[in-house]
């Protein structure tokens, strides 16, 4: 394939969501920016993120509180010291959104605050009822635009890290519609492509979610952590023909129970907190009741709420629903859990830094630890805005252009590195609904990418047992997926699936206990002696714990 001229930068940042626009908007103050979508630019898991953003800023809060709950949801895993950072530097980072113009929904004139599964206060802002990570992508994109050291380019996918000595000092990316690879140098990278929900194949995740930041870390030679640590999220509509579409913990959080088949509510009989138990517990109580009533989904029930007001407070989730029949105040939702959330991702430091120089990860893409064995609902954009920023502080005194940059970067003859529209299109839910059953059968390597799906879904999901954790191993590896030589989309994202389904199931079958959304029913209690510690994976390592 051919090659373009190379671009020089002082910052190369792959993916546009919350991390990566925020670390975009902190670093364009001291040199040129490229921002890269693999997509199109309102392709992210944020663009889709419903529920809110969680953060002690209610009067009935604390930040104390929000640290307690964290930890107890991460089942002795988290990263005291990054729950520290992030319970206390996300309202400053909230409260410098909403002077960007950020618009959060309100009570009156003060911020309005819902609940979510294990969250001990209400403390979790929304916008636009259920559209949280559109309204913070729409605000960061405005500023970035305003910012003139940064440029965009949407379809580009990166396909490998560059590197000279150990270090890392730029990227190539594809070109697929130019039939184009190009090289980028660049003083820093930032990888922050989002999760790998698409390894799976029940998830609630954007078709783009097939771990490339991860995958091109591990290639490079990365540490990588905790990626046994898949969150499944316990409700995501059912119904055939339909996409996994995600129906926010904020459902539950606002008064909706879940009935089994027969029309029981079961989860007082697995949790005292019952629908507001952590994920893990609701997910494989679900699993559980579908096993007892032979059913493939239970009921979410939100009859018992006043319907104009969960259409109101729901629009988004609301209009999906109803393009399949459903009216959600008034029908019971058929639901069960799907691929939701990567606790795990590439190794890094409270700063974002990683275990190459040069190299520096944030969102969903970074293991920073902050969420241990089982995230708490809502932390995930603030863990993207907070190590989005910190990253962002990192590069800029790392890198330390020698004189300001107030110019985007230039671009050779055919590259489109342009402003991105601030007020683009953002897909609704139709065509997000659209994207699991259409796009991805254009887009990938159909069989062989189907068959790596069904196998993690079948024997490395929600309850997991050594037999079928060996089993999905043997079948992964003996595809013998190689680099692919001829660069395409679709080779691209097998190539990087394949590797991150055997990295999961390494690390799972690795993991003899049972911990957060580890489940296994041949270790079914945490061993807090053996395990109470991080799973270590690299290109020329085994798995470790430390």
């Amino acid at each position: 394939m051919k090659s373009a001229n190379p671009i020089s930068v002082d910052f190369a940042i792959v993916g546009c969501g919350i991390a990566g626009l925020r670390a975009g908007v902190e670093v364009a103050q001291y040199g040129s920016v490229l921002i890269l979508a693999k997509s199109e630019l309102s392709e992210t898991a944020t663009d889709w993120a419903q529920g809110g953003i969680a953060a002690a800023l209610s009067d009935e809060d604390e930040i104390s509180l929000h640290e307690q709950d964290t930890i107890a949801a991460g089942d002795g895993l988290c990263n005291a010291e990054a729950v520290k950072v992030l319970v206390e530097e996300g309202p400053r980072y909230i409260q410098q959104l909403i002077e960007w113009g950020t618009q959060f929904d309100r009570a009156g004139t003060k911020l309005a605050f819902t609940r979510e599964g294990a969250h001990s206060r209400s403390r979790v802002l929304h916008a636009h009822g259920d559209s949280t990570g559109r309204e913070i992508s729409r605000a960061l994109m405005a500023r970035a635009n305003a910012l003139p050291g940064i440029a965009f380019r949407a379809h580009a996918l990166t396909t490998e890290l560059l590197l000279e000595r150990g270090r890392v000092t730029g990227l190539r990316f594809l070109d697929e519609a130019a039939g184009l690879t190009q090289d980028v140098h660049a003083g820093a990278v930032l990888l922050a492509t989002g999760g790998l929900g698409h390894v799976y194949r029940e998830t609630t995740n954007p078709v783009v979610a097939t771990g490339d930041g991860m995958a091109i870390a591990y290639d490079a030679g990365a540490v990588l952590t905790d990626l046994e640590f898949v969150q499944f999220h316990p409700t995501a509509l059912c119904i055939k023909g339909a996409p996994r579409f995600l129906l926010s913990e904020a459902l539950r959080g606002e008064g909706g129970i879940l009935r089994n088949a027969d029309l029981h509510r079961f989860m007082k009989h697995y949790h005292e907190a019952g629908e507001l138990a952590p994920r893990d517990i609701v997910a494989r109580a679900i699993v559980a009741e579908m096993h007892k009533t032979g059913s493939e989904f239970v009921y979410l029930d939100m009859t018992g709420l006043d319907a104009d007001y969960v259409r109101k407070r729901f629009p988004r989730i609301f209009s999906t629903c109803q393009t399949f029949g459903l009216d959600i105040a008034t029908d019971l939702i058929p639901v069960r859990p799907a691929a939701h959330y990567a606790m795990g991702g590439v190794k890094t430091d409270l700063h974002g830094r990683t275990s190459l120089p040069g190299l520096y990860a944030a969102g969903e893409t970074a293991g920073t630890g902050v969420h241990g064995a089982n995230r708490l609902a809502s932390n995930s954009l603030l863990e993207g805005l907070v190590f989005g920023a910190r990253c962002g502080v990192s590069m800029a005194e790392e890198v330390r252009p020698k004189k300001k940059s107030a110019a985007a970067p230039a671009a050779s003859s055919g590259n489109k590195l342009t402003k991105a529209n601030a007020h683009r299109e953002n897909p609704g839910p139709n065509k997000q609904g659209n994207h699991s059953a259409t796009e991805h059968a254009a887009s990938a390597a159909h069989g062989p990418f189907d068959h790596i799906r069904n196998t993690l879904w079948r024997e490395v999901g929600i309850i997991r047992n050594g037999r079928d954790l060996a089993r999905a191993l043997e079948q992964a590896s003996a595809m013998e997926v190689a680099r692919p030589e001829k660069l395409g989309r679709a080779e691209c994202e097998l190539h990087n699936v394949w590797t991150l389904a055997q990295l999961i199931t390494r690390c799972a079958l690795a993991r003899e206990e049972s911990r957060g959304s580890h489940y296994r029913s041949d270790f079914a209690f945490p061993d807090d002696e053996k395990f109470r510690k991080h799973s270590l994976v690299s290109r020329n390592s085994k798995v470790t714990f430390a």
